[in-house]
């Protein structure tokens, strides 16, 4: 069944979008702007694509010959889970936009160079990482979070998350990252009402990947997936089971990325690959994938097969999005937005009742237990990489390790045979 164009439109000016995030009920849509620290707002309710405003609109362009700079001022934005209104982390600020306007955020700490925003649930607290309230050493903002009071003002700590926070469809679980250089975790928590706002009570269950640079999970519609686009160093796309976390699919999209050596003949590839690019529609299953040559992917992973749809005449996928619907919102590398209809597939194929997903969030939960908010997480975290499963007690007593080994876990190897007296090579 081909696509079939719902609405377009064009981004002001000559600029293009790198990210997209719909609203998860309301007919919303919050986009990146590539060329400078904003974000642009378009409503969708009527079928057509109205541009509503951009926050941040006055601000300086990203210097080109300044790839740290630009990584440093990327916003961080966050839709509230059921009301329209959308928080953006830019420039030192946290501005709240709505169909009244901006707004600037007073409850946040006076240097607020949040990183990542997202709201909990509930939508009575505003969730930033790194921690701006935890005391004046830079280097400790990076071990917690700030849990900002959206009614009282009032701000506390939170666990360490960066990088985006993804809800399961089943409700009552969370999943962000815990990112660092050798390692990066998919950290689940359950947001925690029982003090005020909800805070993120972290799990002992975690997927383990190797290295860092990886985006924000996303998850099937049915909840019965999640997909990891990553990392610093590669293009990759990892797909896993949930809520066994068993690896389904795992594969490299293209050349390294921009900042690490590769051939000349690679460089306008590199360039041209989003990081932003994929997206689960309703259908369970099936994973939305945008090319640098505008072809879109769809990737039926219950079937092991793929279906190429070329719609957008050779410009590239710069952003995908899948509305609260279930319509697919394609940013394209000519400056254009547009809004496509999704095949369902056969009735009785689609997304399962809550009630189906809110019984994996069971079984996952049942199966781990709540950390401690005192506690040391990494001690008592319960390791997977999708295939293999590793203890504490595992580690503490691993010495020997291969080359077909994660790096981590190499690494891990080599730091106990330090601790033993052993030569670590």
């Amino acid at each position: 069944m081909p696509l079939e164009t719902v609405t377009q439109a064009r981004v002001d000016g000559e600029t293009t979008l790198d990210r997209l995030m719909c609203h998860p009920r309301l007919p919303l849509i919050a986009g990146w702007d590539s060329a400078r620290p904003a974000v642009h707002i378009w409503d969708h309710a009527d079928g057509t694509l109205r541009a509503c405003d951009i926050v941040g609109g006055h601000r300086l362009e990203y210097r080109l010959d300044a790839v740290w700079e630009r990584f440093g001022r990327v916003p961080a934005a966050a839709w509230h889970p059921h009301e329209p209104l959308l928080t953006v982390a830019a420039e030192g600020e946290v501005t709240q936009w709505n169909a009244d306007g901006e707004s600037v955020l007073a409850a946040v700490p006076a240097r607020a160079g949040y990183r990542d925003l997202a709201f909990s649930p509930d939508g009575h607290a505003l969730w930033a990482s790194p921690a701006m309230s935890g005391g004046d050493d830079e280097d400790d903002w990076w071990e917690s979070s700030d849990v900002i009071d959206l009614v009282s003002g009032a701000v506390r700590l939170g666990p360490r998350w960066d990088t985006g926070v993804a809800e399961h469809p089943g409700g009552g679980l969370v999943a962000t990252l815990r990112s660092d250089q050798g390692a990066t975790y998919v950290a689940f928590a359950r947001p925690d009402t029982a003090a005020g706002p909800a805070m993120m009570r972290q799990l002992s269950r975690t997927l383990i990947l190797s290295v860092d640079g990886y985006e924000t999970p996303v998850f099937s519609a049915d909840g019965r997936h999640f997909a990891i686009r990553g990392n610093a160093y590669e293009h990759t796309l990892e797909v896993f089971a949930f809520p066994s976390l068993e690896r389904v699919l795992g594969t490299t999209l293209g050349p390294p990325c921009p900042g690490y050596p590769y051939p000349e003949e690679w460089e306008e590839q590199v360039k041209a690959w989003s990081r932003h690019n994929i997206a689960f529609g309703l259908q369970p299953g099936v994973l939305w994938i945008g090319t640098p040559q505008g072809v879109l992917v769809q990737l039926d992973v219950h079937a092991d097969s793929a279906a190429e749809h070329d719609v957008l005449a050779g410009a590239p996928v710069t952003a995908l999005a899948v509305t609260a619907t279930g319509a697919l919102v394609v940013a394209d590398g000519a400056g254009g937005l547009r809004i496509l209809s999704l095949p369902n597939g056969p009735e009785g194929a689609r997304a399962p009742a809550r009630e189906v997903a809110q019984a994996q969030v069971d079984a996952f939960t049942t199966a781990t237990f709540e950390v401690a908010h005192d506690a040391d997480w990494e001690d008592v975290a319960v390791r997977t990489d999708g295939s293999r499963t590793w203890h504490p007690e595992d580690l503490d007593n691993l010495t020997d390790s291969t080359e077909s080994d994660p790096p981590w876990l190499q690494i891990r190897a080599a730091v106990n045979r330090m601790g033993a007296g052993r030569d670590p090579s």
